[in-house]
């Protein structure tokens, strides 16, 4: 008998629906923006679920958190050169010859991107080790300014992760209570900009989205959670609050996911042309 309970979180109303063999039971009740998971709870309970039911959950709380400004106090880490990646970008913007544009500011300013005297070739070979004995001032200036979360991102480590596994070896003893987000774990790819302001997204909405998932975690004593990603894809609940960057638009691709594939099987066809439209309450 399958049991599945796909819930979707927005900022006015979560919606549930219950799948029991092959019978569907659809419920709406108001969010619960201080801590979503009440919402889910009561959800479950009032739907009398069992605890067998796997959820599948989408989520905004990463995507509030980037939208509104208001994730961690972070810090990025980088090689030596490196720091000013996140103010330079690419080239393509709206309006290439514009001189008087304005630009967003970065998630992290530049009085919290920190170098370190480290290099690796283009090949993954070490060209200069990495100075260890840095971390440790590192870590005081991080103490003292409460960041909350690091960003580590080298050059080329994504052909050689042993200095950013050594950064988050050392930071772990230094600071336990720092999260740790490493580009090798987050965004393992070539190009530069992309890999750190992804990097960065991650260790900026992980801390909120992490404490949430632990959260409901918590509160669903044990049961089978997996957590919607922005591909439409989904994730244990313990890799999701680890790579929160993967929920970004969590909330948004259950939605065109879910219409792609009620459109494909009320046309016979498996790439239907369809327009799909999420509206949220707020």
């Amino acid at each position: 008998m399958a049991e599945l309970v796909g819930v979707d979180v927005g900022g006015t109303f979560t919606d549930f629906v219950y799948l029991l063999d092959n019978r569907l039971k659809v419920l709406k009740l108001p969010s619960t923006p201080h801590d979503q998971s009440w919402a889910i709870v009561d959800g479950l309970l009032r739907l009398e679920a069992s605890p067998r039911a796997e959820v599948v959950h989408g989520t905004t709380v990463a995507t509030n958190a980037l939208l509104e400004r208001r994730g961690a106090k972070t810090a990025l880490l980088t090689t030596k050169g490196f720091a000013d990646i996140l103010a330079i970008g690419r080239q393509n913007r709206p309006l290439l010859y514009d001189l008087a544009q304005t630009r967003v500011p970065e998630l992290v300013p530049r009085s919290r991107r920190f170098e370190v005297d480290e290099r690796l070739c283009s090949d993954g070979s070490v060209i200069s080790a990495l100075q260890g004995d840095k971390l440790r001032e590192l870590a005081l200036k991080l103490r003292a300014d409460k960041v909350e979360s690091l960003a580590v991102v080298f050059l080329f480590s994504f052909l050689n992760e042993d200095h950013e596994r050594q950064v988050e070896a050392a930071m772990t003893k230094l600071m336990p209570e720092l999260y740790v987000s490493l580009s090798v774990d987050i965004l393992p790819e070539y190009r530069e900009y992309e890999r750190t302001a992804t990097t960065v997204i991650n260790a900026y909405v992980e801390p909120l989205a992490g404490r949430y998932l632990a959260r409901l975690a918590d509160t669903l004593n044990g049961r089978n959670v997996w957590v919607m990603q922005s591909s439409g894809g989904t994730i244990g609940i313990n890799q999701a609050a680890d790579q929160a960057a993967r929920l970004v638009l969590s909330g948004p691709a259950g939605g065109v996911i879910g219409g792609f594939g009620l459109a494909a099987r009320a046309m016979g066809t498996e790439s239907p042309h369809i327009l799909t439209f999420d509206m949220g309450g707020t």
